[in-house]
């Protein structure tokens, strides 16, 4: 054991050892902050930590574990927790200045479902300004010039850069499948309301949702099954049982499954490289996959998403506006304007057409198991470009409020990581995951093959 790496353990073998004893948890705890203190200095994954705190937590975990008392599927396991995520323990920033050592008086949710699995809080990771599109100082571990993405930068970074097995994100647009593809980790975000965002900055009350990283398909299903769960104080919170994201990744499709791939308007967008690995994947999966031509109204979607978000972003953040203007970045102030510009009727019209997207897609799954399609543009940006990139592959995912999940299959030109991206139907995540579990086996025995 001494001679291994534990931060590179996946989080459901990692969980494993220290339920049966092989590992304990501080030591796996250690192995993470001692990481992080060797290499955070470039990536800036981490916006709070206390390691005596995280140390503290690992070795209660441990005395439980030796007292013959109940585990958790987690038990023993670090967490990075996005810092717009309530904990009363430690502060959350929000990514601004104007919120700096602000200290929430109770945990979020998903803390307290955290906690009850056992997990090990390790701390807050960085967020772009309110979760929005000002870049943070976070940098891809895969090369410190470019972008990890946003605006979960800091844990999809922290992931890839084995600072902790886990971490949690949020997803407006696509700050959860694109910061992932970026980073070269799963991302997953599951169906809406799956899981609840009590204690979860607000910056749209109808597209906000939580994701997940993980360096495994298995990892990132075991962590949003953990947090799923009724949350009546959350509007959009699902008053039924969950999918059983775990097994759906355990699972073998009863049949080969049938996939989608939409030719959208906006996949000019797409870096050379990018889209030769996705035709690469498209020829390797052969006839289960169908392609459908341009559909404008698909790629319209976009816009959608973005008209609501902005206005309601407006509607949640006017107070904070008009006290802290000066304080906020020019990139943010840029969104202020042109959500301002956007008419009641507007976002209305907006809100009925969301309607009739899930209404479409819940029609379409009828047909197909899955959507196959890219997680970003190509390979990150670089941090010059002043973005975290173009959320646009993801937006009509958000919109409808479907699961999805990143599978860091593809390399780019710069040897960078692009990300294939599965969409699935609501509710059916455990379908999904399934989904994806078939793909990555199938591509790789295509792989062998050749």
């Amino acid at each position: 054991m001494t001679n291994r790496d534990l931060t590179t353990l996946p989080a459901a073998q990692a969980a494993a050892e220290i339920r049966s004893g092989v590992l304990t948890s501080e030591a796996l705890a250690q192995a993470c902050l001692s990481r992080i203190a060797e290499t955070d200095g470039a990536i800036q994954a981490w916006e709070y930590l206390d390691p005596e705190a995280a140390l503290a937590q690992a070795r209660e975990m441990d005395e439980i574990r030796r007292a013959g008392r109940a585990t958790g599927a987690l038990h023993g396991v670090p967490v990075g927790l996005k810092d717009i995520i309530d904990t009363a323990d430690a502060p959350t920033g929000f990514g601004s200045p104007i919120f700096e050592g602000n200290r929430p008086a109770a945990d979020a949710c998903i803390v307290e479902r955290l906690r009850e699995a056992g997990a090990v809080i390790l701390g807050k990771t960085r967020t772009t300004e309110f979760a929005f599109a000002h870049p943070t100082s976070t940098t891809n571990p895969w090369d410190a010039g470019r972008t990890p993405g946003g605006s979960s930068s800091g844990s999809a970074a922290a992931v890839a850069a084995h600072h902790v097995p886990l971490a949690i994100g949020t997803q407006t647009a696509g700050s959860v499948i694109r910061p992932a593809s970026f980073c070269g980790t799963f991302g997953f975000k599951p169906t809406r309301g799956v899981i609840s965002r009590r204690g979860v900055l607000r910056t749209s009350q109808t597209l906000d949702q939580v994701g997940v990283f993980g360096r495994t398909l298995e990892d990132v299903s075991l962590l949003a099954e953990v947090l799923g769960s009724y949350d009546p104080s959350d509007p959009l919170s699902l008053p039924r049982p969950r999918p059983t994201m775990v097994a759906g990744v355990q699972a073998e499709p009863p049949v080969a499954p049938d996939i989608a791939w939409f030719d959208l308007a906006f996949h000019d967008r797409l870096d050379p490289d990018a889209r030769e690995g996705y035709e690469q994947v498209l020829e390797a999966l052969g006839p289960r996959v169908e392609r459908f031509d341009v559909a404008p109204q698909l790629s319209e979607l976009g816009q959608i998403q973005e008209t609501i978000h902005e206005y309601e972003f407006l509607q949640n953040f006017e107070e904070l506006i008009e006290r802290d203007r000066d304080r906020l970045s020019s990139t943010l102030q840029a969104v202020i304007e042109r959500a301002r510009k956007i008419s009641q009727a507007q976002y209305e019209d907006a809100q009925a057409v969301k309607a009739s997207a899930e209404a479409f897609f819940t029609g379409h799954f009828n047909e197909f198991d899955a959507i196959l399609a890219p997680s970003a543009t190509g390979e990150a940006p670089l941090l010059s470009a002043n973005t975290t990139g173009d959320p646009a592959f993801c937006r009509i995912w958000t919109l409808a409020g479907l699961p999805c999940v990143n599978l860091p299959i593809l390399v780019g030109a710069h040897g960078l990581p692009i990300g294939t991206q599965l969409v699935g139907p609501a509710e059916l995540d455990d379908r999904l995951l399934r989904t994806a579990s078939w793909l990555l086996k199938t591509l790789s025995d295509s792989e062998e093959e050749t």
